[in-house]
């Protein structure tokens, strides 16, 4: 009988076997350097590909705040001043066109117009339109991008928000901080190139699951896999030595199972293992480098002040939102900020105003933070959710109280910071916010313009998965947003 081992004898294992293997290359790099922040291209756990980026890039990292659940653009920032003459009236035919609804409202016998309760003013020297609801955000719109005509091609969570990370309804593909970990790798050995937040929201919103292939690495390595750090308890569970267990034996531990695994691939031929070294490695930097980025005492107060009164509290928005600016400051490429809540199908006026006043000082703090440290212009920052919300009321219509269902024809995004162009709007939208009129924008047009913000060409970016190449931003056409590119 053959071993099982032969069968593993591939190309790739007979030049290991044949010449330096890549535990053994990889290792010093992976043991070397101080907790520095950023490290030397030497010292690097996870380096960019070769060739990588394809041209100069303006964002060195990006800080991608995701509002879960669909934040409604009419209450926002799509102001339609005249919709209020159409109160309660049955949408038009002429506007719906027959576009599909989801189950949730499809059976309703009248799609009564919901123009928004909310007071809308403009601000800054753009003179943006913004909603009552954001007050903080509205300072800085000057330094903002704001994209109104973006569509997706999923009317439901799961496949919609899929689709806006990883450029697909198909769960298993690579998300998009995964893609920027694999092409660019950090800055940083102490920390991972790609970090996913959670932080707490509202206890009476309507919280989406989400799910880990949100911050997966799908085909690609494990190790590419976005970390968590959690809202609450330990940020890293079983981060911590067990009582009698020093640094010192950890790092003798992880020695001999270094060589153990090693002895693996040198047998198997797995590229696990090697993903498996690494993430070993990482966790032993981690437990020096994790309780330094976590404990904001050494923040000016003015700094705290910006931020709010609840960065204090672990897991709050404005806590995680300053803790993003201090991962990318420590030389992270990706942070991924999900603020869960924002799916409003009854009580939209009430669930909408707690979930903006959770999360609209962070949010203008973040920006202004960067650009006070002068961080922004090379730190792109991206707000949006996975879809946005229908102008016709779920339900019962009241002046006072509405909700609204998905919409994935438009909805509202906005860029700011590295290659980005402040103060402009890109895209407009029909007298009901149905449906782009000028400019339309996919998802994936925006993921063209984060890696092209980066210094990647997206149809340049590929992998070879099933016989396919694949990429970020699928097999259709898609570009980046030329009109907002610095």
């Amino acid at each position: 009988m053959i071993p099982e081992a032969q069968f593993a004898l591939n190309r790739r294992q007979f030049f290991g076997q044949s010449g330096l293997r890549l535990g053994g290359v990889a290792l010093p790099y992976l043991l070397g350097g101080a907790f520095s922040g950023r490290a030397s291209a030497a010292s690097e756990v996870h380096p960019a590909l070769s060739g990588f980026p394809h041209h100069k890039p303006k964002a060195k990292a990006v800080i991608y705040l995701h509002m879960n659940g669909g934040p409604s653009q009419l209450d926002t920032w799509d102001y339609k001043k005249d919709l209020i003459k159409h109160y309660d009236e049955d949408l038009p035919d002429s506007v719906r066109k027959g576009q599909r609804l989801s189950t949730m409202t499809s059976k309703q016998a009248k799609f009564p117009v919901a123009p928004s309760k909310f007071k809308f003013a403009q601000h800054g020297q753009c003179g943006r339109w913004v909603s009552e609801l954001l007050p903080h955000t509205a300072k800085v719109v000057d330094d903002i991008a704001l994209i109104k005509s973006v569509h997706t091609n999923a009317i439901n969570h799961d496949p919609a928000c899929t689709f806006v990370f990883s450029g697909t309804e198909i769960p298993g593909r690579p998300s998009l901080g995964s893609w920027v970990s694999y092409g660019l790798g950090a800055e940083t050995s102490d920390l991972p190139a790609f970090v996913a937040l959670m932080p707490r929201y509202p206890k009476d919103s309507n919280g989406q699951a989400l799910y880990s292939r949100l911050w997966g690495s799908g085909f690609l390595p494990g190790k590419h896999t976005g970390v968590v750090l959690r809202s609450a308890g330990d940020p890293v569970l079983y981060l911590d030595n067990p009582p009698g267990v020093d640094r010192e034996d950890r790092r003798a531990l992880l020695d001999t199972l270094g060589k153990l695994n090693r002895k693996s691939f040198d047998a198997f031929g797995d590229p696990d293992i090697q993903t498996r070294i690494a993430q070993y490695e990482m966790a032993f930097r981690l437990q020096a480098s994790v309780p330094e980025l976590t404990d904001i005492s050494g923040e000016s107060k003015a700094t705290l002040d910006l931020y709010g009164p609840e960065v204090k509290n672990t897991g709050s928005f404005a806590s995680t939102a300053l803790l993003a600016r201090r991962l990318v400051e420590r030389g992270v490429r990706v942070v991924q900020l999900m603020h869960r809540g924002w799916d409003s199908h009854g009580n939209l006026p009430y669930e909408l105003t707690n979930q903006c006043r959770d999360s609209d000082q962070g949010v203008a703090a973040l920006i202004q933070d960067l650009k006070e440290r002068d961080m922004l212009d090379e730190t792109l920052v991206v707000w949006g959710g996975e879809f946005g919300r229908t102008v016709y009321s779920q339900g019962t219509l009241t002046k006072e109280k509405y909700g609204r269902d998905h919409h994935p024809r438009n909805f509202c995004m906005w860029m700011a910071g590295g290659g980005i162009k402040g103060g402009i709007v890109h895209g407009e939208t029909d007298d009901f916010s149905y449906s782009p009129t000028l400019d339309p924008v996919h998802v994936n047009d925006v993921n063209a313009t984060i890696l092209h913000c980066l210094g990647i060409d997206h149809e340049r970016f590929t992998v070879r998965n099933q016989g396919l190449d694949v990429r970020l931003t699928g097999v259709e056409e898609a570009k980046p947003i030329k009109a907002i590119l610095a």
